[in-house]
């Protein structure tokens, strides 16, 4: 039998695929279609999946006790979304996912804000190198700020106001019906705006649309797998790989090169998640061994 965290680790090269492939498959599409159109679209899709799994596994999981926080959770996750997908259209991949890292720092403002937890020494320093990072990468004041840029940086903050709430949804509703709510509610903030610009998807669209709703649901499945067979001191860093994975990809496929700046912004970024990471799990304490019986 193979090791948990060999396992683990297995989940997550399935979930840098799909990061990778999603990203990609944005490229591919955002010269023919609108950003809100390509939103709407990937919540179809997710919708279906995931309505044909509760089909299977019943209806019962979905609860209504919370709509008013998934109102709120998708609302601002849908603008994180709009960033992602908005800025993979205009300035290199690995930009995009640089920016996206910064996510972990502005959770741990919120969760301050929203939810009174403590910002620690350790917290404070992880946000001021993530604050940094930022600035060596967008550089403003030394070169133009391509606006895509600034539409991730926003869509980062959006993306940790949400994953804040969701802390507030964990343990009251399951994962499934967490899914459920994020592509009911999103469709309609995708399709409604989309409809104004609706161009027909051609045949050849179809597999990289697809590819889309897929693996926005596969990427996440694949990192729960993961973390539940292995501690998010194994698994985080194994998806800091996504930033070296999405630059290859980049400059593979359409010539994008990293400069130094970027190199120098994204580790001033990682590390800071690294500081936060390492002191979250020198809190934990280990579980003291359960005494044996004596023969």
């Amino acid at each position: 039998m193979r090791h948990p965290v060999v396992v683990a680790a297995t989940w997550m090269v399935g979930a840098l695929l799909s990061f990778s492939a999603m990203a990609v498959a944005v490229r591919e599409l955002s010269a023919n279609f609108g950003t809100f159109q390509l939103l709407a679209i990937r919540s179809l899709i997710g919708l279906a999946v995931i309505s044909a799994i509760l089909t299977r596994l019943g209806w019962t999981q979905v609860s209504f006790r919370n709509v008013r926080i998934h109102l709120g959770r998708n609302f601002v996750h849908f603008c994180g979304q709009f960033g992602w997908f908005y800025a993979i259209a205009f300035i290199p991949l690995a930009a995009v996912f640089a920016i996206e890292f910064t996510v972990p720092l502005w959770t741990v403002v919120f969760a301050a804000l929203l939810l009174g937890e403590r910002i620690s020494p350790s917290r404070g320093l992880a946000v001021v190198l993530g604050i940094a990072g930022v600035l060596v990468i967008l550089r403003p004041g030394w070169s133009i700020v391509h606006p895509a840029a600034l539409v991730m940086l926003a869509g980062a903050f959006a993306y940790g106001l949400s994953h804040t709430l969701t802390k507030k949804l964990a343990g009251r509703d399951t994962p499934l019906c967490i899914l459920f709510y994020m592509m009911l509610i999103q469709l309609p903030l995708g399709l409604v705006p989309a409809v104004f610009t609706w161009v027909t998807p051609a045949a050849a669209h179809w597999p990289w649309l697809i590819v889309v709703g897929i693996t926005g649901l596969s990427a996440h499945y694949c990192m729960v797998r993961a973390l539940s067979l292995a501690d998010a001191s194994v698994v985080v860093p194994l998806d800091f790989l996504r930033l070296p994975l999405i630059a290859l990809v980049g400059y593979a496929l359409y010539g994008e090169r990293v400069d130094e700046y970027l190199v120098l912004g994204a580790g001033l970024i990682l590390t800071g998640n690294f500081i936060n990471l390492d002191r979250e799990r020198k809190k934990i304490k280990p579980l003291e061994p359960i005494p044996q019986p004596r023969a």
